[in-house]
Formats: C-alpha cells, sequence, structure tokens
C-alpha cells in the first residue's frame, strides 16, 4: 500500500506528532489546530493512550469527545492517525481483573499505575483489548480526518515477557505445535543436561528465576514465543481496523534497535514502518547512531515506506541527565531521516503536559508556548516541509548491507557464552561507524532475504545460523559477492546447539583458517597486530586461536604480534567461488578495520572523503531517474566547509553550489546533481 494515501513522497511529508487532546479542556483544542496550522503540521496520532477516556467503565464507551476533535482537524486540514488505546488498561479494567497483571520472572505481579501493564496472552485483555479495538474502528473508522491506522504504541516496550500461568500455558501450547512430540523439544533443548529431560509438556515452564543459568534452547524459544504472542496480539487488532478501512495503511511504532520484537518478521505485516528514535545528544556518536538506527528500520521490509513517528524536538524525560537538543539539531536529525529515506518525521508530542511521569519530555508546544526558542525551531522546519520536495521520490540505494537477524541476538548474548558483554548491537556499531564515517550507505539485511542486490555484505557475529541461512550466504559469495564476517560466527544452530570441529559450523567453508578456540581479552588490555606489510595496529576485546589452513585459497593478512596468542592469524582473504571472504578473528580498532574495507570496492566510501568531508558531517546520496539529490548535514556546533565532486543546486538553500559548499552550524543542504 502507498504512503500516498495519506500524503506520501509524491505530494507532501508528514509533519506533527502524538496529539493527547484527553489531557485538555475542549477549549484548548481550537487553539491547538490553530497551532499545528501555524507550525505546519498536517499529521498527528491520537487515541494512542485514551481507553480509559474510550471507554470509563466496563461495556460503557464515549466516541463523542474524540469525534469533536477528529471534527476539528478535518476542517483545519490535518489528518488523524488513529490509534488503539491497547498499550495501557484503565484502572477499572486491573482491579476487576487483576490477573490481566504481568508477573516477572520472581513471580512478583506488576500493579497498575504506568503503562504496558498486561500480559498479552491473558484471555481477558485479549477479549476487552479486541472490543475497544472494534468499538473505535466502528464509531470513527469512516472518519474522512483518518488517514492512518496505529495498533498499540511500542509493543513491548517496558514488560516484554511475562511468567504467569497464562503465559505458560500459551507457551507450552506453542512448543507443542513447534516440536509435535515432547522427545522432539528435549532433542532441540538438550534435555540430558543437568537431568532436563521431560515427560511432558505439561511439565514445561517460562524460564522463571532459577538457582542457576537456565537452559539457553529454553530461553531462546521463549523469546521466539514471546514476539510471536505479540504479533498474534497485533494481527487481531489489524485485522479488526483493515475490515473498517482497508485503504488506509496500517503501522506500529517500532523503536530501532529493540530486542525482544523480531522486527523482520513484524515489518512484513505493516503497509508502513514506523519507529521511536531517541539519540542522546549528550553523546558524540549519536548522529551515528540514529543513522544506523534508520538505516536498519529502513530495512525491515523494502517494499513498503518508512517513516519517524516520534522523536523530541528538544529532551526527553527518562534518562539520568536529560540534555536538549543543541539549536538547530532538531532540523539537522530531522533532515538526516528524510535523507535516509523516511517519508515523514513526527514528534512525542504537540502540547507538553502539565502532569504526568512525562510532563518534562519536550514537544512540539512547549510549556512556555510560542514563547519558546523550540516553537520557532518547529515552526520553521514545518514550513520547509509544506514546500515541494522533488528530492522525496527518490531512493536511497545502499551497494553494502549488515547482515542482522533477531534469532542470533537473542542467543549471542548468552550468560553461559566467552564473554558475556559482547552484545550484538556494540558489534554492528563496531563495524558500521567507520563506514558512516566514510559515509558509505548501508542497509541491514536478514540472513535469510535475497542478498544479490549487495556488493559487499558485513556479518557481525553471526553466533548463530540456520543451514539454510548459511547456504544463502555461500551462495552469495559463490556468486561474486564480498563478505566482511567476524569472530564468533557460525558457532550454534536454530537451538543454540553448537556446530562440532573448527568453529565456523556452516560458514567454515568461507573462512579462510581454522578457528580451534577464542579467547576473550581481558578489560583495558589490547593486542598488536602487524599487517603484511609490517604497519602496526591494535586489537581488543576477543582473539580467535587460529591456525592456517592449506586446503583453500586464502592469505593471511593480519597476524597478532604480542601475549600468549603471538603469530596467530586474525584477519584473512579467502576466495569461494567467485567471491571474496574477510574473516576478521579480533576487534579491530578503527585504523584495522578501515584497512579491511580499503580492500573492499563498495565500502570504500566517496572519492573525496580526505578533503570532502569533515569531521561531524554526514552526506547520503538519493537517486531519481532524473537526478541525485546529495544530502550534507553538520552535525556540529562550527561552520563548516564541503567540497563537491560535482557542482549543483542547494534545493534548501535555493543557491548553486559549485566546489566549495559553506554549511553553518548544524547546517543543512540537499545538492541536486
Amino acid at each position: 500500500m502507498e504512503l500516498s494515501a495519506v500524503g506520501g513522497p509524491g505530494q507532501r511529508l508528514l509533519y506533527g506528532g502524538d496529539y493527547n487532546p484527553e489531557q485538555w479542556p475542549p477549549e484548548v483544542w481550537e487553539e491547538d489546530v490553530r497551532l499545528m496550522r501555524e507550525a505546519g503540521v498536517n499529521m498527528v496520532t491520537v487515541g494512542v493512550f485514551a481507553w480509559a477516556h474510550l471507554e470509563p467503565a466496563e461495556g460503557t464507551f464515549d466516541f463523542g469527545w474524540l469525534r469533536q476533535v477528529l471534527d476539528l482537524l478535518a476542517g483545519a486540514g490535518i489528518d488523524a492517525d488513529l490509534a488503539t488505546p491497547t498499550a495501557a488498561p484503565p484502572p477499572w479494567l486491573t482491579t476487576r481483573y487483576p490477573d490481566v497483571l504481568p508477573v516477572d520472572d520472581h513471580g512478583n505481579r506488576y500493579s497498575h499505575g504506568s503503562r504496558q501493564h498486561f500480559c498479552v496472552c491473558n484471555p481477558t485483555y485479549r477479549r476487552l483489548a479486541g472490543r475497544i479495538v472494534q468499538q473505535l474502528a466502528a464509531e470513527l473508522g469512516d472518519h474522512p480526518a483518518v488517514r492512518m491506522w496505529h495498533a498499540h504504541n511500542e509493543y513491548a516496550c517496558h514488560v516484554p515477557y511475562c511468567y504467569c500461568d497464562h503465559h505458560a500455558t500459551a507457551f507450552r501450547n506453542w512448543l507443542e505445535r513447534r516440536y509435535g512430540t515432547i522427545n522432539t523439544l528435549n532433542d532441540a533443548w538438550g534435555g540430558a543436561f543437568w537431568s532436563q529431560h521431560y515427560s511432558d509438556f505439561a511439565e514445561v515452564l517460562p524460564p522463571r528465576m532459577t538457582p542457576a543459568h537456565a537452559n539457553p534452547g529454553q530461553l531462546l524459544d521463549y523469546k521466539r514465543f514471546t514476539s510471536e504472542a505479540f504479533l498474534e496480539e497485533f494481527l487481531e487488532e489489524k485485522k479488526v481496523l483493515k475490515a473498517v478501512r482497508p485503504d488506509i495503511p496500517l503501522t506500529t511504532n517500532f523503536m530501532g534497535f529493540r530486542k525482544p520484537l523480531d522486527y523482520f518478521a513484524w515489518a512484513r505485516e505493516m503497509d508502513v514502518v514506523s519507529t521511536d528514535n531517541y539519540p542522546d545528544p549528550a553523546d558524540p556518536d549519536s548522529p551515528a547512531l540514529s543513522a544506523m538506527h534508520y538505516d536498519l528500520i529502513r530495512s525491515l521490509n523494502k517494499n513498503v515506506p518508512w517513516m519517524v513517528m516520534e522523536q523530541t524536538t528538544s529532551r526527553v524525560n527518562w534518562r539520568e541527565r536529560n540534555v536538549p537538543k543543541s539549536p538547530g539539531q532538531m532540523r539537522g536529525l530531522s533532515y538526516q531521516a528524510l535523507a535516509r529515506g523516511a517519508s515523514g518525521v513526527l514528534f512525542f508530542q504537540w502540547r507538553a503536559s502539565r502532569a504526568g511521569a512525562e510532563k518534562f519530555h519536550s514537544a512540539l508546544l512547549p510549556h512556555s508556548g510560542v514563547a519558546s526558542p523550540v516553537w520557532a525551531e518547529v515552526a520553521g522546519l514545518g514550513r520547509e516541509l509544506a514546500r515541494p520536495a522533488p528530492w522525496a521520490a527518490s531512493e536511497v540505494l545502499a551497494r553494502a548491507a549488515v547482515v542482522f537477524s533477531w534469532p542470533n541476538w537473542w542467543a549471542v548474548e548468552s550468560t553461559v557464552s566467552p564473554a558475556h558483554d559482547l552484545t550484538l548491537v556494540e558489534q554492528a556499531r563496531w563495524m558500521y561507524l567507520p563506514l558512516y564515517r566514510r559515509c558509505v550507505t548501508l542497509d541491514f539485511a536478514s540472513p535469510a532475504e535475497d542478498l544479490t542486490r549487495y556488493d559487499a555484505l558485513l556479518v557481525p557475529s553471526l553466533y548463530l545460523v540456520t543451514q539454510d541461512e548459511a547456504a544463502n550466504i555461500r551462495a552469495y559469495v559463490e556468486q561474486g559477492g564480498t563478505a566482511v564476517i567476524s569472530f564468533w560466527s557460525g558457532i550454534v544452530d536454530e537451538h543454540d546447539q553448537v556446530y562440532l570441529g573448527p568453529y565456523g559450523g556452516p560458514l567454515r567453508p568461507l573462512i579462510g583458517c581454522d578457528i580451534l578456540d577464542v579467547a576473550p581479552l581481558p578489560p583495558g588490555d589490547v593486542a598488536q597486530v602487524q599487517w603484511e606489510d609490517g604497519t602496526t595496529t591494535t586489537a581488543s576485546f576477543w582473539l580467535d586461536i587460529a591456525a592456517e589452513r592449506q586446503d583453500r585459497n586464502a592469505t593471511i593478512l593480519a597476524r597478532v604480534t604480542s601475549g600468549p596468542w603471538a603469530g596467530t592469524p586474525v584477519v584473512t582473504r579467502s576466495q569461494y567461488g567467485q567471491g571474496h571472504v574477510y574473516y576478521v578473528g579480533t576487534r579491530l580498532d578503527a585504523d584495522g578495520l578501515q584497512r579491511v574495507y580499503d580492500l573492499v570496492p563498495a565500502l570504500r566510501g566517496i572519492a573525496d572523503f580526505a578533503a570532502g568531508r569533515p569531521e561531524g558531517v554526514e552526506r547520503v546520496v538519493r537517486r531519481s531517474p532524473g537526478h541525485d539529490y546529495e544530502f550534507v548535514i553538520n552535525h556540529t556546533d562550527s561552520d563548516s566547509k564541503v567540497l563537491l565532486a560535482e557542482p549543483g543546486y542547494d534545493e534548501l538553500g535555493e543557491r548553486a553550489a559549485d566546489g566549495t559548499l559553506a554549511l553553518g552550524r548544524r547546517g543543512v543542504a540537499i545538492i541536486r546533481h
């Protein structure tokens, strides 16, 4: 389904945010709509936390106030993203049905007083959630202001896992469907270890608190099951909403690198993929991490549009120290999303709350109202986004991708592994950041999807890989692709059982050495790495203990030259079919990793990197049949100058762009070539 149904790339960019009129008296609503128009807002999300106002008592519904709000929005030409309120059950529900409240792994039941306070497998919750969704859709789904469906909010945000008896029953049923027989389950989970051999599915429990480490296979399956349980609830809502208005797109807001839900599986069910992104202004790497977030979201379903559902204009409320965005940073990060393919940027929220847990979370309309400097930025960005945007119909084309898998993420961060502090996002960040700094645009890709569109793959610690996934990667390389594979890849199968023999399992044919063992390094320890030409770089965190192989066409590019494993190969290059593989058996420093990337044409970055891209400046190219559009974003508080490879025209600044492009602090340019 095209996002043009709500004003897509060919028409306008979406701009707005969450609107919570139930927090304000009706006399404020008309002022809200007037100021929305002044700010250039064209879409707001409504109803997302309004269950207690829409159903103030069980079976008693009140949609009149929300219809009044929708009437005001329609009269002002502002579209509504109508949300189901199922992320925050009302007090009457948890008072009358207390077993709806989730239970933690210690057996403690959560209390009412926040949000996300429900067990997704509880039949009472599912019944009452289904009813409010049906009532909402029937009452308001045909309203002319409604141009998008928004199911729930941030699924699995605060309580991703429940351990109550309802969850246990659903988990057992899921396991029986998955494995068929209890002996098949025992084989998958390694039930012979620690006398964990089950005789009946009724004996299986969720992985509640145990005296020692829980069964890794059980933990992995529980995470699979939970992701699917939440998805099942989403699909129930989707079915109701689409039955009423199949003509408008449907979404739910993801949260970037959020571990509990397999977003690749979820994104297949979306008409629009949307995300909430809150980079930390105090982190100097936040622009790069924000870019990585957006590249992931763009890649989850490559056949549908994506958008930013939530970001902040200034500061959040939930960090230890809530540093605000610098003047101009909100605009720059908004254009970063647009540069990487977003069809719109929305915020949490429209009007800053007077009460509640997020009253100091910034908003489009702050506590100080239109006198706030934030308001001037909001209105200024709204005016810019209302202008024609011919570049919005262009595509973000990435020649390389990062291979990423949620089941691998669930398995690799194990407390029974050689390094309990190995995190998959940190591994992805390690491989991503040098390329971001070289202005290489990357997609993310599931190991099971078609990889042939890419010239190069980055494979950070693909610890869990199935036979089919490994065959897909091997076929990609065999047909001429290039893969850069990091340490701790190809270790276990889909049940978290080790592939025996030298490490690598079904990826081993790609690796130019035998990985005989692994040696995580002590914190702070640094190993010396020497390259073929005598250059020395460093490495940290991990070493593969490897032996050279004589049975393949492999070259040792670098070895460790310090410590007890001096001499072991840590970077190899091998040929497989028509393609090549670089295996990196340690966490190289940035210079060392860049040496590997420089050997791969798709990873070298823009030709004028050294002179053309000052530190802190991001460049992204979007392509269309008629023109290329180069986004140049200065993420620093200093003026900058950027050398352009070819002349063009700055669409934002409405100026010729020849030779050197001058950008002020937090400046943005869109160069049409």
